[in-house]
Parts: C-alpha cells; sequence; structure tokens
C-alpha cells in the first residue's frame, strides 16, 4: 500500500506542476492585461482639470448666460502646462477675457487672453518648479473691457 500512495501522490504533483506550467501563459497575459489597463488610467490621470470658472453677473444676465473658462494641466519634462476652453455664452457685443496669474522667482505676472465666441488655450506656460513656481491662478471677465463683470479669483494649481 505504500508504493500505492506514493504513486499517487506522484501523479498528483506531477499533475499540478502541468495544470501550473498551463496556467502560467494566461496569467502573465492577464497581467499584461492589467498592466497596460493601469498605464492608460495613469496616463489618463496625467491630466489635472480644474474650473469652471465664471465671469459675474451684469446688466440682469442669468447664470446660463455667463462667460466661463474651463481646463487641465499637464507636467512634462519639469515643464507645467496648461489647456482649457474660454466660452462666451450670451452672444451679446461685449467680449469674454480670462487671466492668468501666476508667481515664480521673478515675481507676480498676468496675461489676459478675449474672445467674442470661444477660445482654445493649448499648451500655455511651460512654468517650471525650478524658477520658483508655486501659484496659477484663473480670473474670467465679460464686458467692453477686461475689467467689467469679473469673477472672483480660482486657483488651477
Amino acid at each position: 500500500m505504500s508504493t500505492m500512495r506514493t504513486l499517487l501522490a506522484g501523479a498528483a504533483l506531477a499533475g499540478s506542476l502541468v495544470a501550473g506550467v498551463a496556467a502560467a501563459p494566461a496569467a502573465t497575459a492577464s497581467t499584461a492585461g492589467t498592466a497596460a489597463t493601469a498605464a492608460s488610467t495613469q496616463q489618463a490621470s496625467g491630466k489635472h482639470f480644474f474650473g469652471p470658472y465664471h465671469s459675474g453677473f451684469g446688466r440682469g444676465e442669468s447664470f446660463g448666460k455667463r462667460s466661463y473658462f474651463k481646463g487641465y494641466w499637464t507636467k512634462d519634462s519639469g515643464r507645467y502646462w496648461f489647456y482649457g476652453d474660454l466660452f462666451d455664452r450670451d452672444r451679446d457685443r461685449d467680449r469674454s477675457y480670462v487671466w492668468f496669474k501666476w508667481h515664480d522667482r521673478f515675481g507676480s505676472h498676468t496675461k489676459v487672453f478675449k474672445t467674442s465666441g470661444r477660445s482654445h488655450f493649448h499648451r500655455f506656460g511651460g512654468f517650471k518648479k525650478s524658477n520658483g513656481f508655486d501659484d496659477f491662478k484663473i480670473r474670467v471677465c465679460e464686458g467692453d473691457d477686461k475689467f467689467d463683470d469679473c469673477g472672483r479669483w480660482g486657483d488651477a494649481f
């Protein structure tokens, strides 16, 4: 009987080894698929979304008629890049303005863009932490000039 038990135990061990070898390629493929999914999720999460930021109310406008800006930032090769869209929704003759304000070791800076409809901002900035970049704010205004009906400053970074 002892010999029979040894043979059965050996057969069971051999069977489990064969099953393990057969399952290994499937497990590797599953792990590779999981790694690819994780990489695409990480790439998608490389975008840091912010907004929307709205203009102030003016001349009895409803919330649905206010101009707004929304976007995201990414980090590439040690630089921070900003992307977004400015929308002027009321179709009047006023313009919409988006203000960008940032701070680095050279001081505070501002940049203003305007539109009468929709403007897309692609890869604005290129700020580096090594230059002391530590703050980025956005404000949206609407009117005859860039100071009319402004919303509050919002942090984007």
